[in-house]
Formats: structure tokens, C-alpha cells, sequence
């Protein structure tokens, strides 16, 4: 079996296409989150939190003071970012309990179907 023939038949089995589509299909979806997360949760959550913009919360490591995180990048200041970490950690709970709530109709589907046989 030549290399090529082998590939193919690798390319082709079904797991390898699902895992395939599911990449596509997260990437897609990772940009919906980042968009509910930045568009629409973190300014309800600045709101409620007296206008706190959390994209552009952090600390100066070993001084400095600068107005935005871009500014202090720009003169190479170090930086612990955590208003990006919050929407990092924010952004994971929404795509685990994302997943979390289509494997729990995926097993409760499974259950329901009539026993093959």
C-alpha cells in the first residue's frame, strides 16, 4: 500500500472528518463568544460594577503609571493584564457550559432511542 493510498484512507475515516468539522465549527463559535463576552457581558458587568472597563484593568510591575494597558505596552512597561484574564476566564465558563449543555442533550438523545437489535 503506497503512502498516498494510505493517507487517504487515514483522511477519510469518519472520526478524522467529525474531528475535522468540529474544528471548524469551534473556531466559528469561539468568535461568537468572544463577541457576547466583549460586546455584551463585560459592559453590563462594567455597568453594575460602577463603569469598570475590565479590558483595560492591570498593574504596572516595578513602576510607572500609565492611562490604558496599550500605553504602557508601548513603553514596555510589564504588566499583570487581568481585566484580559477575567474575559479569558469568563469566555472559558460560557464554552464549557456551552458544551457542557449539548453533551447533556446528546446522552439524554442517546437514551431515548429504542433499543437496536
Amino acid at each position: 500500500m503506497s503512502m498516498m493510498s494510505e493517507f487517504k484512507e487515514f483522511a477519510m475515516k469518519g472520526s478524522v472528518l467529525d474531528l475535522a468539522i468540529g474544528v471548524v465549527i469551534g473556531g466559528a463559535f469561539q468568535k461568537i463568544v468572544d463577541s457576547m463576552v466583549g460586546d455584551i457581558i463585560m459592559p453590563v458587568v462594567g455597568l453594575l460594577t460602577g463603569g469598570i472597563d475590565f479590558t483595560n484593568r492591570f498593574l504596572t510591575v516595578g513602576g510607572g503609571t500609565f492611562a490604558t494597558l496599550e500605553e504602557a505596552k508601548k513603553a514596555g512597561a510589564p504588566t499583570v493584564a487581568y481585566g484580559l484574564f477575567l474575559n479569558q476566564v469568563l469566555t472559558f465558563l460560557i464554552v464549557a457550559f456551552t458544551l457542557f449543555l449539548v453533551i447533556k442533550g446528546v446522552n439524554r438523545m442517546r437514551r431515548n432511542e429504542p433499543a437496536k437489535g
